[in-house]
């Protein structure tokens, strides 16, 4: 295989144990990592030069050629099953499963996906996206961190586990589901689902597309928000008129849109659908303490996440990283009508459109704030002008585990062996199928992942932290051994 390019020297992604001897139970797989390292690197950045854009009709023959490289490897590693879902619309999955030697033991799915987004624009990298480059400790390229590096993490645990325990088959019966549409919304996920539901039959789910806090600050993931996005239309007449002639004696819709977009929130950023705030749940006490907890540098992150923003706000009462992780949101996403093009059009436009979403926490449901949108819009529609109001799919249901469930709190103790350090717990502002996963398979879902919100997924010069891809790889070596004793089926 073609190596990855360099910068920077030997030696960067050293798994050293020295410093245990206090912790002879983390060695085994310590060591297991550190010995197998060389060939994780050398395997992600192979992986990560298949363009597998999922979204793209054009690269679907390269999703095709991500799943089969996924099965291939899988296959190196003894998994005795290995599928790949193509069949129908959807794009193809990849189904493992390696049983555990004791059949009474608990089944673990862990789920992930090795589509990966776009890479426009693509001028903006420093490097071909696809040609994988190691830099530090970092690994660049499209796909590093958000899932592929997250995927072969897994895989990098199984190998460990089976060193550490000089076992044949791991301590837990093991599945795999990596889909390959989940930067698409994952749209044929609940058919997948239904058509394979005894392959998918399980105790826990290990969702594996998330992030850790900060590098320093490791944590365990309860939540994701749901999502919602929608367009809302003003229609007036059937053609743009001049505003000379017509200014002052019809209803202009850019003019009446923007005011019920004004309406959408008060003054302290409360949402204004009738019953919005009716089903959400507040975070329990633990969770706002370990937020209050974490390492948070206002400035920093609206200068790394906040897009240039000069200033925070939100629903007062809730910190920051509470409206971002537990607080439900609406947004205007984009909004056009009439003439936007240089220089001056005098007009009224004949529609105005805007794209809105929300982001909802438990226990909001995607179906329910439909219909409080649609009531909003109604309300605050002017005589002479129709509104139409659409919707992007059925939504994505928000999603939490207690953190007190007993497989949450045994990923928390699994990280921590692996870290060397506390772990508290956090949520996710973002949104992803944990619901859809939950809900159809009708087990707990926990959340193992070793990324960073500041990895650049979906944008320019995405990177993965090869260290924290160990450490997580060997928090889910121990995963495996603790859970025989933790969870019953």
């Amino acid at each position: 295989m073609p190596t990855p390019r360099r910068r920077g020297g030997p030696g960067l992604f050293s798994t050293s144990v020295a410093g245990d001897s206090h912790h002879p139970e983390r060695r085994p797989e310590r060591a297991a990592i550190a010995a197998l390292t060389e060939s994780f690197v050398a395997g992600l950045c192979e992986w990560i030069r298949i363009p597998s854009i999922g979204v793209d009709p054009a690269h679907r023959v390269d999703v095709l050629r991500s799943a089969e490289w996924l099965a291939d490897r899988l296959r190196e590693d003894g998994w005795p099953e290995i599928r790949i879902w193509g069949e129908g619309p959807a794009l193809p999955a990849v189904y493992a499963c390696w049983p555990a030697a004791d059949p009474e033991a608990p089944t673990v799915l862990v789920y992930g996906h090795h589509d990966v987004q776009p890479v426009d624009p693509v001028e903006r990298w420093h490097h071909p996206p696809f040609e994988p480059v190691i830099s530090g400790d970092e690994i660049r390229g499209r796909g590093a961190s958000d899932d592929k590096g997250q995927v072969a993490m897994h895989l990098l645990a199984v190998k460990a586990h089976l060193a550490a325990t000089g076992q044949d088959a791991p301590s837990v019966t093991l599945k795999l589901f990596i889909e390959g549409e989940e930067e698409s919304g994952s749209p044929h996920l609940r058919k997948l689902l239904e058509d394979h539901k005894k392959d998918l039959d399980c105790d826990l789910v290990v969702f594996t597309d998330t992030a850790l806090h900060e590098r320093e600050a490791p944590t365990v993931n309860t939540g994701q928000r749901g999502v919602l996005g929608g367009e809302i239309t003003f229609f007036g007449g059937t053609e743009d008129v001049h505003s000379g002639r017509a200014g002052g004696a019809i209803p202009n819709p850019a003019t009446a849109l923007a005011k019920l977009i004004a309406a959408l929130h008060d003054d302290n950023g409360r949402i204004q659908l009738e019953g919005f705030y009716d089903d959400v749940l507040e975070p329990s006490t633990k969770e706002r303490e370990d937020y209050a907890e974490l390492p948070f540098d206002e400035r920093k992150w609206l200068a790394h996440n906040g897009g240039g923003a000069q200033a925070v706000t939100g629903e007062p009462g809730y910190t920051t990283l509470e409206r971002i992780w537990v607080r439900p949101t609406a947004e205007v996403n984009g909004i056009s009508s009439g003439y936007t093009g240089p220089g001056l059009k005098t007009i009224i436009p004949a529609t105005a459109t805007a794209k809105i979403s929300f982001r909802l926490v438990p226990d909001q449901h995607p179906a329910k704030v439909k219909d409080q949108l649609e009531e909003f819009v109604a309300k605050h529609t002017p005589a002479g002008i129709r509104a139409e109001v659409s919707f992007r799919g059925e939504g994505v249901p928000p999603y939490a585990i207690s953190p007190d469930d007993p497989a949450n709190a045994t990923v928390k103790e699994a990280l921590e062996l692996a870290f060397d350090q506390p772990v508290r717990f956090a949520r996710a502002g973002g949104s992803g199928p944990a619901a859809v996963l939950q809900a159809w398979l009708g087990v707990p879902l926990v959340y193992l992942g070793a990324t960073l919100p500041d990895d650049r997924v979906h944008a320019p010069n995405e990177r993965v932290v090869v260290p924290l891809l160990l450490k997580g790889a060997e928090a889910a070596a121990h995963l495996w051994r603790m859970l025989p004793e933790r969870l019953t089926r």
